[in-house]
């Protein structure tokens, strides 16, 4: 089998990037670790510390009130030699991590799904990046590599989706759902991908069959499947934490109820923190569906571009789940290189990408005058946050457009260029 040198290469420079990033600056790793935009309750490298402390002790993980992740990355941590004293294993297993993501990538990307499916063809599917070039974009991302360094366990929820949308690309469509599982395991968002999901896998299946499955038959063995994995990961979990209420009030329930109302650069925890007890179920609820809501209507609205509805709801929850980092805004980065198609048909590209640019140079500096300095207040950290959160909002709503413009081109090609009024 040859091999394409221009991935090696990509793959190879941003493997040593990283290693060389810890030599020249080792204490980089717990400096990033300690950030808000790189951990959060739930995916913090220094809580998951606390609970393989309590583990290698025999002791419920959970005990401590401090770690709310899955209890299956114990035993795998439990492996490496201790961070404080060695460093670099944890840094080569998180760079490792980050290139089996590319090469996810890189899959998806050859399988050219973005711009060819069963149901429809883009008139612009000349204009692409091929995989080399999308793997670049995700691995030399800073957002991923200060994930990377900064060990968050939200990259074993990307591995999960990932290589569930490599598999669903090439018909693997049972592999997709376990997959699919692994990440809803760790994580409660990804099981909102899985009707996308599953119809990106049932177009891929028929497209390399002679007879298109049942539909109804496909989507009923299929969710089954994803719900399957997701118990045979909870049962798996029994044998570290005996107790299932506690397993489930400590990750599950931590993540729905959201508790901990630690800054972070999403929109839930100053709202929550100011609003009164007796309206907090209401806006809970609110915050929940309107997060969910968005599944459904993209599905529906955009049925013939199903990766195309994960990618945008990979975006969405970069901005409305309860604890968002630059993990998740990293994830949604490293998709959208594969709609190159649609970029001459964006309008705001130049505002959305000066407000994220803004806001990535001034959220740390905001948060060190709040904590700090002194001389600030939760106002200074949490407005740069909402201008972090408006520049995704632009990329996703204008990504959706030029999605949208583009299928009313091709549905309507002596249209193409001209100027289109809604009325």
């Amino acid at each position: 089998m040859p091999i394409d040198r221009r991935k090696a290469a990509v793959f190879g420079g941003a493997f040593a990037l990283r290693v060389l990033l810890l030599l020249l600056f080792p204490s980089l790793p717990d400096l990033l670790t300690g950030r808000v935009e790189v951990s959060t309750p739930v995916t913090s490298f220094k809580r998951l510390q606390e609970g393989l402390f309590l583990y290698n002790r025999n002791v419920s993980p959970y005990d401590g009130g401090v770690f709310h992740q899955a209890p299956l990355l114990l035993p795998i941590f439990s492996l490496l030699p201790s961070s404080r004293n060695s460093p670099l294993p944890a840094a080569i297993f998180y760079s490792l991590i980050d290139l089996l993501n590319a090469n996810a990538l890189v899959t998806i990307s050859d399988s050219a799904q973005a711009v060819v499916s069963r149901l429809y063809s883009s008139p612009r599917k000349q204009i692409k990046w091929d995989g080399a070039v999308v793997a670049a974009w995700f691995l030399f991302n800073p957002f991923t590599i200060a994930t990377c360094l900064g060990r968050s366990t939200a990259v074993f929820t990307s591995i999960g989706i990932l290589y569930a949308l490599s598999a669903a690309v090439q018909g693997q469509s049972v592999n997709a759902m376990l997959a699919l599982g692994f990440a809803s395991y760790l994580s409660i968002y990804p099981a909102l991908l899985v009707i996308p999901l599953v119809l990106l896998s049932f177009d891929s299946r028929a497209e390399r069959s002679s007879v298109t499955p049942s539909a109804a038959l496909f989507v009923t063995k299929h969710i089954a499947i994803f719900l399957s994995s997701i118990a045979g990961l909870l049962g798996l979990s029994l044998l570290i934490v005996d107790d299932f209420s506690t397993l489930v009030a400590a990750t599950y329930g931590f993540q729905l109820l959201v508790p901990d109302l630690t800054p972070n650069i999403g929109l839930w925890w100053y709202f929550f923190i100011e609003i009164f007890d007796s309206f907090r179920d209401f806006f809970l609820g609110v915050f929940w569906l309107h997060l969910t809501a968005y599944a459904g209507s993209l599905s529906v609205r955009l049925r013939r571009q199903p990766l195309f509805v994960v990618t945008s709801l990979l975006g969405i929850f970069a901005v409305f789940k309860p604890y968002p980092s630059i993990s998740d805004a990293s994830l949604y980065f490293a998709l959208l290189p594969l709609y190159r198609h649609l970029f001459p048909l964006m309008r705001y590209t130049f505002f959305s990408v000066s407000a994220i640019l803004y806001a990535s140079l001034l959220g740390p500096a905001f948060y060190h005058l709040w904590i700090y300095a002194g001389s600030g207040n939760a106002n200074f950290f949490y407005a740069i946050t909402l201008v972090w959160s408006l520049g995704l909002s632009l990329i996703i709503a204008d990504t959706i457009f030029a999605a949208l413009r583009d299928e009313w081109e091709q549905e309507n090609p002596e249209k193409r260029g001209q100027t289109v009024k809604q009325v």
